[in-house]
C-alpha cells in the first residue's frame, strides 16, 4: 500500500503575470506600439523603409524578448528588499546583450561597411540607454507583481491558518461541554437507579436521544432557533427528571424570531448555568425564562433565573458555560458584547445578542 504522507512537499508558484489576460494584452500593444515608433524614427532618419523595418523587427525581438526572460525569472526567485541590486544588475547585463545581439543581427543584415552601419554606431548609447530603460521598468513591474502575489498568498494562508484554529477552538469547547453535562446526568442517573428505577431508565433514554442529536449538529455550524429549542428541549426533560416539580420552564419565541439561525449547541449551556445558580441553592420551585426576539436585524436571547443574593455568586460572574459562550461567539463575530449578563432585583439575566446574515 503506497503511503501519501511520504510525499515530497511542492512549494506553491506565484501566478505568471501572463497569465493575467489584461497584461498580455497591455503587453502586446505596447510592444506594437513600441515597435511602431521605432519603424518611424530610423525611416525618418535614412528614408528606407526596409531598413527601417528590419532594425524595428530585430531591435524590439530582442527586447521583448529580454523583458520576458527577467519576468519569467522572478516568477522563480524573488529578490528581497536587500538584494534589489539584483534588479539592477540583470537589467544593466540584458540591455548590454540584446544592444550587441542587435548589432550583430542587424550588421549581418545590412553589410558593415555602409552608411547604415554610421547610423548603428551612433545612436549606440541612445539604444542601450532606451534597453535599459524598457528592462529595468520591466523588471520593477515584475518585481511589484509577484510581490502583491507573494503577499496574497502569504494572507491566504494566515487566514487558512487562523480559520482552523478558530474551529479547533471552536470543537474543543463544545467538547468541553458535553462531559460537563454528561457527568451531571450520570451522577443523577445513579442516585435515581436504586430508588426509582422506572425513571432512571427514562431518563438513560433520554440521554440517549440528546447525545444522538448532540452529534447530529455537530456537523452543521449554525441552525434554526427553533432547531435549537427542540433539542434545547430534551436537555430540559432530563433536568425535570433531576429537579421533578422545582424546575419549571417559560419559553416565548415569536415565528419571526424562531426562524432565525444561531450557532449550534449555543444555548444548552447558558440554561444550565441558570438551573445551577437557579436550583442548586434553593428547594423551592423556580421559572427559567427564555425570550427571543428580533430587534434591528439581530436575534435577541434573554435567559433569566432567580438567585439567592446570600447564597449564590451569579452577579459576579460567569462560570464556565457562559465564558466558553463569549469566547465562541468572539471567534466567530470579533466582538465582546454578545453576551451580557446583569442582576435585577433577585433575578439573573444573560442576554445574547446573535447577528444576522444580510
Amino acid at each position: 500500500m503506497q503511503n501519501n504522507s511520504c510525499k515530497p512537499f511542492k512549494p506553491l508558484l506565484l501566478a505568471s503575470s501572463f497569465s493575467d489576460k489584461s497584461f498580455r494584452y497591455t503587453f502586446i500593444a505596447w510592444w506594437l506600439a513600441g515597435a511602431f515608433i521605432h519603424t518611424l524614427a530610423v525611416y525618418q532618419y535614412r528614408q528606407d523603409i526596409t531598413l527601417a523595418l528590419e532594425d524595428s523587427l530585430v531591435s524590439n525581438i530582442l527586447l521583448a524578448a529580454s523583458c520576458l526572460l527577467i519576468t519569467n525569472n522572478m516568477q522563480y526567485y524573488l529578490p528581497r528588499h536587500e538584494k534589489y541590486w539584483y534588479v539592477l544588475i540583470i537589467s544593466l547585463g540584458l540591455s548590454g546583450c540584446c544592444l550587441l545581439l542587435s548589432k550583430y543581427l542587424l550588421f549581418w543584415l545590412t553589410g558593415i561597411h555602409s552608411d547604415y552601419a554610421l547610423f548603428l554606431r551612433q545612436s549606440t548609447g541612445l539604444r542601450f540607454a532606451l534597453d535599459f530603460l524598457m528592462i529595468g521598468c520591466m523588471a520593477m513591474f515584475s518585481l511589484l507583481w509577484y510581490t502583491q502575489q507573494e503577499q496574497a498568498q502569504t494572507a491566504k494562508r494566515q487566514s487558512d491558518a487562523e480559520r482552523l484554529a478558530r474551529e479547533a477552538e471552536l470543537f474543543k469547547l463544545r467538547q468541553q461541554l458535553q462531559p460537563h453535562f454528561l457527568f451531571n446526568s450520570l451522577n443523577s442517573i445513579s442516585a435515581l437507579t436504586g430508588a426509582q428505577p422506572e425513571k432512571a431508565r427514562h431518563m438513560i433514554q433520554q440521554l440517549s436521544d440528546f447525545l444522538r442529536g448532540t452529534l447530529r449538529k455537530e456537523e452543521h455550524a449554525w441552525v434554526s432557533l427553533q432547531e435549537e429549542l427542540d433539542h434545547l428541549q430534551l436537555y430540559l426533560e432530563i433536568e425535570k427528571v433531576r429537579f421533578g416539580h422545582r424546575l419549571q420552564t417559560s419559553i416565548q419565541c415569536s415565528e419571526t424570531a424562531c426562524s432565525q439561525r444561531l450557532p449550534a449547541l449555543l444555548l444548552q449551556p447558558v440554561v444550565e448555568n441558570a438551573i445551577k445558580f437557579g436550583l442548586y441553592d434553593t428547594t423551592e420551585a423556580v421559572v427559567i425564562s427564555l425570550e427571543a426576539i428580533v430587534q434591528h436585524k439581530q436575534l435577541l436571547i434573554t435567559i433569566s433565573n432567580p438567585f439567592d443574593p446570600d447564597t449564590a455568586a451569579a452577579s459576579t460572574g460567569t462560570g464556565f458555560g457562559l465564558s466558553s459562550i463569549q469566547r465562541r461567539l468572539f471567534l466567530l463575530f470579533a466582538r465582546t458584547d454578545l453576551l451580557q449578563t446583569s442582576a435585577i432585583g433577585n433575578h439573573f439575566i444573560t442576554t445574547l445578542t446573535i447577528p444576522q446574515p444580510a
